[in-house]
């Protein structure tokens, strides 16, 4: 018989990467709360230390690690550390990302391009390689990849920070397929309009908040600690028969 689901995260370990604020910071908190030794990362070791304190001072887990995804370099020397410090990782999630241009998608230049492919793309890849592989020889884990609604339906002046999303989207099921018989199951988030310095040129403008909020029928962005609910469901076995799946946290956006 199969145990019972359950939202507890007792004894794993689980990386998060951009976890220094937004939804990654809202996730790895919940995380911890539920008993995950998380630990946070990010590209700067001062702030993943701010978050990792704060928890530890809530009671929780948690420990600091510099990773920038963007860079090879530093996802092996990650990895090689989570190995020394705990043998191995059971569950990821991918949140860093980059999003360095705003405006249309013909004026792309190809150093947003790169940089945009690079850390979105490339860095979601290679952490996931690292970590199903970490996770296979444990007898399974769980790897969510922080998406987006954008990867569904395109951003305007978000051309390529939407098209790195669909292929995340794609990303996700083809790990999900060839990574199932290893115990390691593969899901995307896709949140809507949340409230983060990383969707500032959203938010901070009046008139393209108008706009947006048009088109979600809750009216209203989200605050990040509202995507961190589907980050413990899909880390933990509550979502055991979940892989592939793509969860939409949206206010209902891709429903219009």
């Amino acid at each position: 018989m199969p145990m019972p689901a359950t939202f507890s995260l007792d004894g794993k370990i689980v990386l998060v990467s951009g976890a220094s604020r937004g939804i990654g910071e809202a996730g790895a908190r919940l995380l911890a709360a539920h008993g995950a030794h998380v630990i946070v990362s990010s590209r700067r070791i001062e702030s993943c230390e701010a978050v990792a304190q704060s928890i530890r001072a809530d009671g929780g887990s948690a420990e600091a690690l510099a990773c920038h995804i963007g860079e090879p370099a530093s996802i092996e020397a990650a990895f090689a550390a989570i190995d020394a410090r705990h043998g191995g990782l059971d569950v990821l999630v991918n949140y860093a990302a980059a999003n360095p241009y705003f405006g249309p998608i013909v004026d792309t230049d190809a150093g947003a391009f790169q940089k945009t492919i690079d850390v979105n793309v490339r860095g979601y890849f290679l952490m996931s390689q690292a970590a199903a592989r970490r996770m296979a020889a444990r007898g399974g884990g769980s790897i969510i990849n922080v998406a987006s609604v954008n990867g569904v339906v395109p951003g305007a002046g978000q051309g390529i920070y939407s098209i790195s999303k669909a292929a995340i989207l794609s990303m996700t099921k083809a790990f999900a397929r060839e990574c199932a018989p290893q115990g390691v199951r593969v899901n995307a988030l896709l949140p809507g309009l949340t409230e983060t310095k990383f969707a500032g040129a959203l938010i901070n403008d009046k008139a393209i908040l108008a706009q947006a909020l048009g088109h979600i029928p809750l009216g209203r962005a989200a605050d990040p600690a509202e995507m961190a609910g589907a980050l413990l469901f899909l880390a933990s076995s509550a979502s055991s028969y979940t892989t592939g799946a793509w969860l939409a946290v949206d206010g209902g956006y891709l429903t219009v």
